[in-house]
């Protein structure tokens, strides 16, 4: 599931929280495949997105490899009494009232932090759509940084990161390389995983097709 790219892997380093966080993966049936790229920053595709438990299983597995993921979260959700907790972890509240400047207030985050791997779940849903949402896409252009691709396969019960790689001038390209390397991948919810596309795609072949 780790095809070959020009991004270096970090390998986890071991202490007590990454040996719980790998003991209570093992007893759960999990294994993790595929070390994170040791850069500072980029985006991390967090698919497929069918269930609840994703959010757990992928907190987990940061644990275990040893990095601080940050995700985005409602703003209300930050509010209650644990929303102090959520914040510590890495959750990052979000305004869903104002999207327009999401992608520029990422940008920014990226450009003043040292560090920040921010995880998107493009379905954006447990349920099935019918696109992809592009944030993730276009925050990582936006702000010059690599996105990297990682997965959750519940039928070989195996989690990590893939291929890392900067966005091109293609976003067909692009997205082939992300539809090739979730092909084989399980969800928990099989029927709910929504094919990797972007309305931006359709967009680019309108335009060739006039042309």
């Amino acid at each position: 599931m780790q095809p070959p790219d020009d991004a270096p892997r970090a390998k986890p380093i071991g202490g007590l929280k990454q040996w719980l966080a790998f003991a209570g993966l093992r007893l759960c049936g999990w294994a993790p495949d595929g070390d994170p790229p040791a850069l500072a920053k980029y985006v991390i595709v967090a698919a497929p997105h069918t269930a609840f438990a994703d959010a757990f299983w992928m907190l987990l597995f940061a644990v275990y490899f040893g990095v601080r993921v940050s995700w985005l979260v409602r703003e209300s959700t930050v509010r209650g009494p644990f929303g102090w907790w959520l914040r510590r972890l890495g959750a990052i509240p979000v305004d869903r009232d104002r999207p327009a400047d999401l992608v520029a207030r990422l940008t920014e985050a990226f450009r003043t932090r040292d560090r920040m791997l921010l995880a998107i779940a493009p379905e954006g849903t447990r349920a099935r759509r019918t696109h992809w949402k592009s944030g993730f896409y276009r925050v990582a252009r936006s702000a010059g940084v690599p996105i990297c691709l990682t997965y959750l396969d519940y039928a070989r019960r195996r989690a990590g990161f893939g291929p890392c790689f900067r966005t091109s001038a293609s976003v067909a390209a692009d997205m082939d390389r992300v539809r090739a390397f979730y092909a084989g991948v399980c969800g928990k919810v099989p029927g709910q995983f929504t094919t990797p596309r972007l309305r931006e795609e359709e967009s680019v072949e309108e335009s060739a097709d006039v042309a």
